[in-house]
């Protein structure tokens, strides 16, 4: 959607606080109104200008979208030069009605893997093959599902909450939080990850040079509706059983 249809009055995606960003998907838009809804629903993504190569990145998140066919997603990515510059999906569930846990995923290109690697970790391995030309795990990428109900109901009525990536060169790991049990140190805004718990997801770099697999990517926000993971039947069915 054009910047300016997502900015309009009339449709009102995006907009901004002192304290909170807000994208949302239309709701309006039927089979009687001009424009109608005959191509999908309306949304919006939104893009850093800035390109990154490594950082500390902290997202403060309120709520997450829910519902059939939702498809929401915070990620970095270089998009003119994917899957060569790799993607990072920070926050992404699809169909939630239940509780479910977010999932943390690497793809990219040839020779990143993190089959037979050490990883210090909570969450739970789901895919190893990072590749995201590989028929092996169907373009999944290599994932993480998160220990913690990082979407869904419980954590919208908690205000939802803090998640962190940590990106070196010697590997990319993530954190999350319920509001109420952010660290101190992130809060006082001098974050140090060595004080840490244990991190949700941790992706080194023993079979994957992170460095040239993951360059010049920027932040994106995005909420999707269908789509081919979104509308996968056994996982749509899964969650959106009539």
């Amino acid at each position: 959607m054009p910047k300016e249809t997502a900015q309009s009055s009339q449709y009102n995606l995006t907009y901004a606080s002192s304290s909170s960003a807000v994208l949302r998907v239309d709701t309006t838009v039927d089979n009687s109104t001009v424009p109608n809804a005959e191509t999908g629903r309306f949304s919006v993504r939104i893009t850093s200008k800035k390109q990154y190569n490594t950082g500390l990145f902290i997202f403060d998140v309120i709520h997450s979208p829910l519902g059939c066919a939702t498809w929401p997603a915070l990620w970095t990515a270089d998009p003119a030069n994917w899957p060569a510059n790799g993607e990072v999906d920070i926050m992404e569930a699809v169909n939630v009605v239940t509780e479910i846990p977010n999932q943390i995923t690497l793809h990219s290109s040839e020779g990143c893997s993190m089959k037979s690697v050490k990883r210090k970790q909570s969450g739970d391995t789901i895919g190893t093959t990072c590749v995201s030309s590989s028929s092996e795990n169907g373009n999944d990428g290599c994932g993480v599902k998160d220990d913690g109900f990082t979407f869904g109901p419980s954590f919208n009525a908690k205000r939802g909450g803090v998640i962190a990536m940590e990106w070196r060169n010697e590997g990319i790991r993530m954190w999350d939080w319920w509001r109420g049990s952010v660290p101190a140190d992130i809060t006082a805004g001098t974050p140090d990850p060595s004080t840490w718990k244990e991190a949700s997801s941790d992706f080194p770099n023993t079979n994957c040079n992170i460095g040239t697999h993951f360059k010049n990517q920027s932040i994106i926000a995005n909420i999707d509706l269908c789509g081919d993971w979104a509308g996968k039947e056994n996982i749509y069915s899964d969650h959106c059983k009539s």
